[in-house]
């Protein structure tokens, strides 16, 4: 939720984003040793942490990590969380720079772990942090900035550098030669003490901690460069003298920079939907007093209960039921609904969804945690964090692999040395900067992450990365039935009437009669007989309802003398006539004479359940219908919607059951379910979908989580899936191919270092952008 800033000239800003309003009130001249001792008060938690379901010690927080770039630095965080007592779990995302830390309240406080993380040479802040925004900004303003210094110097450098490219022997004096040097070494200083300033502080602080990162073998590559070109320009007689290398100094830190800054600005793009549903929820909203007025109070006052008042163009802040007036809703990045939906008086609203068209006054109904707009968000957050198996085995292998850059860079070094000491120095910076794995570590996370950020698009909620994984290789999907191949709704099916009487009369009676109560069957009588005039000449008095049984009351012809009808809707029993002989749920409808009319009910299948089903038989997945509903209903809904394979009256035990005997058989099965009454089965998958509005988001067993009503976005997520994984073996082999050439070549000395600096980032680069791809809108119609 977003939070005032509250300025001091004492504090550093950062701080003050990992704080709540009312913690951030009381710094004044704090230190920021104290402003992290008031993390610690358990009023703060909910702010920037959850309670765990179930265990009331133990809570989940979400952080921002600032200051680190790759794998490694992950790995680092990673460890330094887990040393701190009572920590139990950390995961460091290099992708999204997002880190879940899960600790136990009596062994720990926040303070402990958030000053671990600063110990370690890094920046922790929540994850819902109002400033987040503005630090991104602000980081990508001090890259652009680093950036531009070391271009222009680059090109300053390179005009002095060319004379000694171009000019014939004798052409160029040593004063003027010396001269140029020196105007170089010039140009070379903003580059180094300002430009570099990310790698060497990175650098130092690794060493410092006796770990290492990407950064150390770049900044020794650096420091080295500069060394040497130093030392040439003081002594040129010495054995440094005969060459200077700032020109390609300043040029592989320029190309670096780029690529960090466009990795920059391309990974906020990943983070965009997050972000988005993050920043829906106002500051502040008009809350209803004891005598009518309005206030404007915080959002997080808010209560069960209370009654706000929401003007067109705001954000709905608590889940609720609108009291007075009509509009529309924006509903589209929480449920995926790109339509504007209606809502009138006894309609739901939810939390980050939009007001559009009027004034509203809405009961609160959910706040907090208790939001769907909550959940969604922490499922979000949880899948920013994951990590699949193949970027668990790239973050492995990251820091034996850079330990191993390193003693490549000093044999090479050594091997040169005899014949030429600049030259060997220049091998073992062209190798250190050549076989940085950031493009190795990007592979994976880059890919995943923009896919999960477009599915979120598309009101698909991602809880684990590695689902992409298991999903892109399903050969069998087992479907529930009732709120997932059917909508909670009936409709009508079959109308048997008494002679004398016609279906749209008899209709019209039981809909006169049934919009007094809010059965699901009368709902569904209501809705097949709509506004027509039949029903407009009808009204109901005296109506009574008995639960589970049926609706009562007398009906009257609107302008007419003739004396009321009384009429009875319901069971077979309730109405006092015969059962049908069929099992099919049906609706009766009875007056004094007796039996009037049998409506037969049916389930309302989805509308776009059969193109679901025949495309997964296309694509040769087997396809199951198991459902605890009785063996007719099961059969008819199986076959409306082409599965051959279909089972009844089944357990939660029973599905659970099927799937492990299919997974025993070598098969890999996708469970697509409510959530309801499919826990286990949903665990048990190798991935699982479910439908959001069935159960409260954050206990549902399933990877994916359809927040909308469309049934085939299974079927853009299967797709979608495949597609992840093809992008993720691109980026693997790209990577792979890079260090299998470019590492030679840099070893015998045929690749300078400016031109190792180039490879580096546009080899960082085109894995991202590669990745991207997944998030483009002609994708994502690829895959519609």
């Amino acid at each position: 939720m977003p939070m005032p800033i509250v300025h001091s000239a004492a504090v550093d800003p950062l701080s003050l984003a990992a704080i709540t309003p009312r913690a951030a009130s009381k710094l004044t001249d704090a230190t920021e040793p104290d402003v992290l001792e008031l993390l610690d008060d358990p009023a703060e938690w909910s702010a920037f942490s959850r309670a765990d379901i179930g265990q009331t010690d133990v809570w989940e927080s979400n952080l921002l990590i600032e200051g680190m770039h790759c794998a490694a630095c992950a790995l680092s965080i990673e460890d330094a969380l887990l040393k701190v007592p009572g920590v139990a779990k950390a995961e460091v995302s290099a992708g999204s720079h997002r880190a879940r830390v899960v600790w136990s309240s009596q062994q720990a406080k926040p303070s402990d772990w958030m000053q671990a993380v600063r110990a370690a040479g890094y920046r922790a802040v929540p994850a819902n942090d109002a400033f987040s925004r503005e630090r991104r900004k602000a980081e990508a303003r001090k890259a652009l900035w680093r950036m531009s210094v070391a271009g222009l110097c680059m090109m300053q450098v390179m005009m002095y550098a060319y004379p000694a490219y171009v000019a014939a022997p004798g052409d160029l004096t040593a004063e003027m030669e010396q001269l140029l040097r020196w105007a170089s070494w010039v140009l070379t200083l903003p580059v180094i003490l300002f430009s570099c300033g990310p790698f060497f502080s990175s650098a130092l602080r690794d060493v410092m901690s006796l770990r290492v990162s990407m950064d150390l073998p770049v900044a020794l590559g650096m420091a080295i460069t500069f060394v040497v070109s130093s030392i040439g320009t003081f002594e040129p007689q010495g054995v440094f003298g005969r060459e200077v290398y700032f020109d390609s100094l300043t040029m592989f830190v320029f190309f670096l920079l780029t690529g960090r800054w466009l990795e920059l600005r391309l990974r906020d793009r990943t983070a965009g939907a997050l972000e988005a549903l993050m920043n829906r929820l106002p500051d502040s909203v008009p809350r209803q007093l004891p005598n009518g007025e309005f206030e404007r109070v915080p959002v997080r006052r808010l209560m069960a209960g209370d009654v706000i008042r929401i003007l067109p163009g705001e954000s709905f802040p608590a889940d609720g039921v609108v009291l007075q007036g009509e509009t529309t809703v924006d509903e589209a990045l929480l449920t995926g609904e790109s339509r504007p939906m209606a809502r009138g008086v006894g309609g739901a609203v939810i939390a980050g969804s939009h007001n559009l068209s009027s004034v509203v006054q809405v009961r609160v109904d959910g706040v907090g945690e208790q939001t769907r707009f909550a959940q969604i968000v922490a499922l979000m957050e949880s899948a920013s964090v994951s990590k699949p198996p193949i970027a668990r085995l790239a973050d492995r292998v990251a820091k034996p692999f850079l330990i191993a850059v390193l003693i490549a860079a000093g044999l090479a070094c050594l091997y040169w040395w005899p014949s030429d000491p600049g030259h060997a120095l220049m091998v073992a910076v062209a190798v250190l900067i050549v076989t940085c794995p950031c493009a190795l570590s990007l592979a994976t996370p880059a890919a995943m992450l923009a896919s999960a950020g477009a599915l979120a698009k598309r009101g698909v909620l991602v809880r684990r990365l590695e689902a992409f994984e298991a999903l892109a290789s399903i050969d069998t999907v087992l479907f529930d039935k009732t709120g997932t191949l059917t909508r909670d709704a009936m409709v009508l099916g079959e109308v048997r009437v008494r002679e004398g009487t016609s279906v749209s009369d008899a209709l019209a009676l039981a809909a006169t009669l049934g919009q007094n109560s809010l059965h699901p069957v009368s709902r569904a009588l209501l809705g097949a007989a709509g506004g027509s005039s039949a029903v407009l000449a009808w009204s109901a008095s005296q109506v009574t309802e008995q639960a589970g049984q049926g609706v009562s009351g007398q009906i009257s012809r609107k302008g007419s003398s003739e004396s009321p009808r009384a009429l009875r809707l319901g069971s077979a029993e309730f109405c006092g006539v015969q059962s049908p002989a069929s099992s099919s749920l049906h609706a009766c409808l009875s007056d004094q004479h007796g039996w009037l009319a049998t409506f037969e009910l049916h389930e309302d299948i989805r509308a776009d359940a059969l193109a679901t089903v025949q495309w997964l038989a296309q694509q040769g997945i087997a396809v199951q219908l198991l459902s605890g509903d009785g063996n007719e209903a099961v059969a008819r809904v199986a076959s409306a919607v082409g599965i051959a394979n279909f089972r009844g009256g089944c357990s939660p035990q029973d599905k659970l059951a099927f799937l492990k005997s299919a997974q025993q058989r070598g098969g890999r099965v996708a469970v697509v379910g409510d959530g309801l009454n499919d826990g286990p089965a949903l665990a048990g998958a190798h991935v699982s979908f479910s439908f959001g509005q069935a159960v409260p988001l954050a206990q549902a067993q399933s990877d994916f989580v359809i927040l909308g009503e469309q049934l085939t976005t299974v079927v853009a997520t299967v797709k979608l899936a495949r597609r992840t994984l093809q992008v993720v073996r691109q980026n693997l082999v790209w990577a792979a191919i890079y260090n299998a050439v470019c590492v030679p070549l840099a070893v015998f000395g045929f690749l300078p270092a400016w031109l190792a600096g180039l490879g580096m980032a546009l080899s960082s680069l085109l894995v991202v952008l590669n990745a991207l791809r997944l998030s483009s809108k002609a994708e994502l119609q690829g895959v519609s």
